[in-house]
């Protein structure tokens, strides 16, 4: 663990066994751990629930993480920007602490309100009539709260093993409890959305046993050293998460009661198409601490160079998740889910998939300009393209969402890339707090 008087992206403690950059073990165990759960969890869920049962939790899986990054990621993001300058200061961080959480508090009482206020609708509408998966979506809100906070907490304190074990624990309580009710018999479609409302508190549990979301005693903090692009964020993170999550929405609201069976496909082909996602993610991990000390180090050239590296991995990754999709998704779908999209259709989602991969990658670059308005910008742009093909491109099921998720993606990418190149045609230069922002940037979760 990471002492809280360590300079920030000071050079890890040599090691002869494993030369790699610090936390990369720690935070890229708890991703996978985070990801192999949520498609285990899929599957087990379908195998004891039957595939028109788990509808209904395949809108929760995704609405809630439509609402949960969407509001509490930024708070984590300048959470962990904050502490970690304060860290580098050699300055305590607990008014940091002290500043957001009743912030967090804030956003998710009117969040809360809003929802029990249009909780009959959504219980009618979309979630097929089962109250107890309206109440787990609140509860899910409410407890990935206090997940992200923490996970803010230990990246601000370099205590990466801590920020693994958030992540990870929750995927793993969640599939655990899964196979547990599914051996048990239980089919009662409430007990599994409770236990995706409630996962997310258990690795807030252990890290608070471990004494690592402690902090200490330090200067006042003002609202300018904690909040200085939180608008932006909240906006940017919101319609990012929206957009990654809106196909199964769209086609949950859209399809009929008889076309139930058609939304769990649909969702089950998202998840398979997000695999190139979850290794881009895995990456950016990796990559983080190595990006972060040479912004610090002012070697921008390495950085620009480091960057362009990752940029060619995250293209490589996005047409090989299309290639593949296209010539094994059919067959890939059918043995790990039993279940059948067409080829048109999956190469459709892992080409949204791809160029939101390289869209979100253009605008990590942008934010790390110190581009945050224009993030929040594309992706408002690119949520209102897909609200507009999805409305107005077909007529079929599929084919509108997956236009509109191909259309929206693309719209984005083009605003991120136009905002870089002028950025950098400008002389704009990265910061080590807006670098910090933009490695946090990941509207998604695996």
């Amino acid at each position: 663990m990471t002492s809280n008087n360590e300079p920030l992206l000071a050079e890890p403690t040599p090691s002869p066994r494993i030369p790699l950059p610090e936390g990369t073990l720690a935070v890229g165990g708890g991703l996978l751990v985070a990801g192999i759960s949520s498609y285990a969890f899929f599957k087990v869920g379908q195998e004891a629930l039957g595939k028109e049962n788990f509808k209904p939790i395949v809108a929760l899986w995704f609405a809630t993480f439509v609402l949960a990054p969407g509001f509490f990621l930024p708070l984590e993001q300048e959470m962990g920007r904050a502490l970690a300058h304060r860290r580098a200061l050699n300055q305590g961080g607990r008014p940091i602490v002290a500043r957001i959480v009743p912030l967090g508090a804030a956003i998710a009482g009117i969040i809360v309100a809003v929802l029990a206020g249009v909780s009959s609708i959504a219980t009618r509408e979309f979630f097929e009539g089962y109250g107890l998966v309206t109440a787990a979506l609140i509860i899910a809100f409410v407890a990935y709260a206090p997940t992200h906070l923490a996970r803010g907490i230990c990246s601000g304190q370099g205590r990466f093993a801590s920020y693994g074990i958030v992540m990870g624990a929750d995927g793993f309580v969640r599939i655990v409890g899964c196979i547990i009710l599914w051996q048990l018999d239980v089919t009662n479609v409430g007990a599994y959305a409770m236990l995706v409302a409630l996962s997310p508190l258990s690795g807030v549990l252990i890290v608070w046993l471990r004494g690592d979301i402690k902090t200490t005693p330090g200067p006042v903090a003002p609202w300018s050293e904690v909040t200085p692009n939180l608008g932006w964020l909240l906006l940017g993170s919101l319609m990012g998460a929206g957009l990654v999550n809106a196909g199964p929405i769209a086609i949950n609201i859209l399809a009929t009661k008889e076309q139930s069976t058609l939304v769990t496909a649909f969702g089950n082909g998202v998840l398979l198409s997000r695999v190139p996602l979850f290794l881009f993610q895995a990456v950016q991990a990796a990559l983080l601490p190595r990006l972060a000390r040479l912004a610090a180090q002012g070697d921008l050239a390495e950085f620009r160079n480091a960057f362009r590296k990752l940029m060619q991995v995250v293209i490589v990754v996005g047409i090989v998740g299309t290639v593949g999709s296209f010539i094994l998704g059919p067959s890939l779908l059918k043995i790990v889910y039993d279940d059948a999209l067409d080829r048109s259709s999956l190469s459709m989602l892992a080409l949204g998939s791809a160029l939101y991969m390289v869209a979100l990658a253009t605008a990590q670059a942008v934010i790390a300009l110190n581009g945050h308005a224009r993030v929040g910008f594309g992706w408002l742009l690119g949520m209102l393209t897909f609200v507009g093909c999805t409305w107005l491109a077909s007529d079929n099921l599929y084919t509108r969402v997956e236009i509109g998720l191909v259309a929206s993606s693309m719209v984005a990418l083009l605003v991120f890339a136009l905002s870089l190149r002028q950025l950098l045609n400008d002389g704009a230069t990265i910061s080590v707090d807006s670098l910090s922002d933009a490695l946090s940037d990941r509207p998604f979760e695996a």
